[in-house]
């Protein structure tokens, strides 16, 4: 199977955020769609690993804000390459809260979306969450990212030094390693689920 055929899938990028008790934290997904008209509900797809998963599944509610064309791979970076559970991501990060406390950052986006969790399947690495929305702001008319701009675009390739051994793959996103020296381009992160273009050649010292 060819993980890069699936980039052909037309994705959005979005950060999302959440509030459990006072502590907010927000990651990236690529999954959203809009699934009802009447009320209004969309979908989205959250990693189970992550926190942000977790605060939405005892909270209930969540923001969703678009990213823009103005973008940067710090912000992608920031809120898609570390844990809430060791940094606080918002700490020099500009933000505000919805109606449910949830944050959202101010620059970037394009859209808001205020969101109240009616469903949730888990699908084994993620979890489908189907939200009502409760509010829908255009904070921009600067036109949203695709998945495809952010991997053809925005997101680094990875640089591998030919003159070194490489004795196995490092995940950038959670840390997993794998103990081979080739990585099938197919590859999956058994523990959070990102495709092999996540991973970082380990060398032998």
């Amino acid at each position: 199977m060819e993980e890069k055929a699936f980039f052909n899938l037309s994705y959005g990028v979005f950060v999302l955020g959440a509030n459990l008790d006072g502590k907010i934290n927000a990651c990236i997904t690529n999954t959203c769609m809009q699934v009802a008209n009447d009320p209004t509900r969309i979908a989205i797809a959250a990693i189970n690993t992550n926190l942000t998963c977790e605060m939405i599944k005892k909270s209930g509610t969540f923001s969703l804000s678009v990213l823009d064309k103005d973008t940067t791979f710090d912000t992608i970076k920031h809120f898609g390459y570390q844990s809430g559970r060791n940094v606080d991501k918002f700490a020099d990060f500009a933000y505000e809260l919805d109606a449910n406390k949830n944050p959202y950052i101010k620059k970037q986006i394009c859209s808001l979306f205020t969101c109240k969790v009616i469903s949730s399947t888990d699908l084994g690495t993620h979890s489908l969450f189907i939200a009502e929305v409760q509010d829908a702001k255009v904070m921009s008319d600067k036109a949203p990212i695709t998945y495809a701009d952010y991997q053809k675009d925005i997101k680094p390739k990875t640089k591998v030094q030919t003159d070194k051994k490489i004795i196995g793959w490092r995940c950038k996103i959670c840390g997993y390693e794998l103990n081979e020296s080739n990585l099938p381009s197919d590859f999956v992160c058994p523990i959070c689920g990102h495709p092999a273009d996540d991973f970082e050649p380990i060398y032998a010292d």
